[in-house]
């Protein structure tokens, strides 16, 4: 009876519909990827070369290291604790609590919820020119294109997760589409020149110009946070996570240089910096021949990607948090069908839809990045706590303690860097943001008893 399925995939510990673990390691690295590469780098390219000129390569290869530091303790923290809305979860047990597990939790929420309602307005915007709609349509066609996620979220993760590995495969091969056709540019241009001193506020010393690139194209890497928050819909999660995630890391570093390199080979780094659609005009000067609707179409699926992995995220956030008693317990009901959290992904579209129609959340999403660091910080110095605490059990995947340390360190810099280089309106958001979520906290506390496993 070696092939007897295991219980707790059908019910949990209490009797109640379980989630279902569908998820192995080939869609668990093509969910973190699709989350990664539809994080901005069609449009943070340019930005970037106007930063490091042509080193930005090197610039994405300095912040690889810098964001593979935090996703190498998640990777061992999924490892050690697989749970839904396992943040929320690590920061309470860590820290013993709930005060901080529920502030990790919703500072994770709002990121992906805001993000969610941001690409549902890019992908409006882009059918729009694609079908020759009126401005005026772009907010019924981004509603439609959250009832349709919504849908899709509903009706199952393996649903969910096949069609991530879909628009993945697309997403990324939209990026290899650049290498390919630019390829035949490389060696063209010096990668290692940088903008005069002084242009742009640009250094005399390269390396401060790299790390000062480094920051910016960190935000690319964001994403591989989402793997954790669904380790209860993964078969062997131990293994899946940590696979995964690193996986979805190396090959998005991979394909993040190469298309670097191509871009500024083809074009000059300062035209690069200029252009609206950085990509596009690279596409635009590498293959005239390539009818420009084939970008934009490819250009949806990686918006649309972007959008159903953050869903996914929230409704397993809301549903982990449910289970550990700090939000609702009626938002962790499993729907016994489609073992999908049916009802948290239902109130999350009742907060998503407003702030889609509103569509002025430009500087509401940067401020959650903000929190986003903040919450790494966080989960690093959670890995070092639980990793000297007696008791605690031991992943599958475990990492030396100086790397957390490391990971915790180059976070909390980051922050630091935005809130001092950048200007006000950010911060204070995400101040506002957190001020939010403790009032939300003080009216919930009631709830929020719940001692740690």
């Amino acid at each position: 009876m070696a092939n007897t399925p295991i219980l707790t995939d059908v019910v949990d510990d209490l009797g109640r519909p379980a989630l279902h673990r569908t998820i192995g390691p080939f869609q668990m690295t093509l969910y973190g990827l699709g989350s990664m590469l539809g994080s901005g780098v069609y449009g943070l390219i340019g930005q970037a070369a106007g930063q490091v000129g042509n080193a930005v390569w090197l610039a994405f290869l300095v912040a690889l290291v810098a964001a593979l530091l935090t996703a190498l303790t998640y990777a061992s923290l999924g490892s050690r604790y697989p749970r839904a809305g396992g943040a929320a979860y690590i920061a309470e047990r860590a820290y013993r609590s709930p005060l901080v597990g529920f502030v990790v939790g919703l500072a994770v929420a709002c990121s992906a919820l805001t993000s969610v309602a941001t690409q549902s307005r890019v992908f409006a915007a882009n059918l729009a020119t694609f079908t020759g709609s009126g401005e005026g349509a772009i907010t019924l066609l981004a509603l439609g294109f959250l009832l349709l996620l919504m849908g899709l979220v509903l009706r199952g993760i393996r649903e969910s997760m096949w069609v991530n590995v879909l628009c993945t495969c697309i997403e990324a091969g939209g990026l290899l589409l650049v290498v390919a056709v630019g390829i035949s540019y490389w060696g063209s241009v010096d990668l290692l020149e940088t903008p005069p001193p002084g242009e742009g506020g640009a250094s005399d010393v390269i390396i401060l110009v790299v790390l000062q690139g480094a920051v910016l194209t960190f935000f690319a890497f964001l994403g591989f946070e989402d793997s954790l928050n669904v380790a209860e819909e993964c078969r062997d999660p131990q293994s899946t996570i940590p696979i995964g995630l690193i996986g979805a890391m190396a090959i998005a570093a991979v394909i993040y240089m190469a298309v670097a390199i191509t871009a500024v080979s083809v074009m000059p780094w300062r035209e690069l910096a200029a252009a609206p659609g950085p990509l596009t005009a690279v596409m635009d000067k590498a293959a005239p021949w390539l009818p420009p609707i084939v970008y934009t179409a490819i250009t949806l699926f990686a918006v649309a990607n972007t959008a159903l992995v953050n869903y996914v995220t929230a409704s397993r956030l809301a549903y982990g948090m449910a289970h550990q008693g700090l939000l609702p317990a009626w938002l962790g009901r499993v729907h016994a069908t489609r073992r999908t959290p049916h009802l948290a992904i239902l109130a999350l579209f009742a907060v998503v839809a407003p702030l889609a129609v509103i569509g002025t959340i430009g500087q509401l999403a940067a401020a959650t990045v903000l929190l986003l660091l903040t919450v790494f910080a966080l989960l690093n110095g959670a890995l070092v706590v639980l990793k000297n605490r007696e008791g605690e059990p031991r992943g599958r995947f475990e990492i030396p303690l100086v790397l957390p340390i490391l990971g915790s360190l180059v976070c909390a810099g980051l922050v630091i860097v935005r809130v001092v280089t950048g200007d006000w309106r950010a911060p204070a958001i995400a101040g506002a943001l957190l001020a939010g979520i403790f009032l939300l906290y003080a009216l919930l506390r009631p709830k929020a008893e719940r001692q740690v496993a």
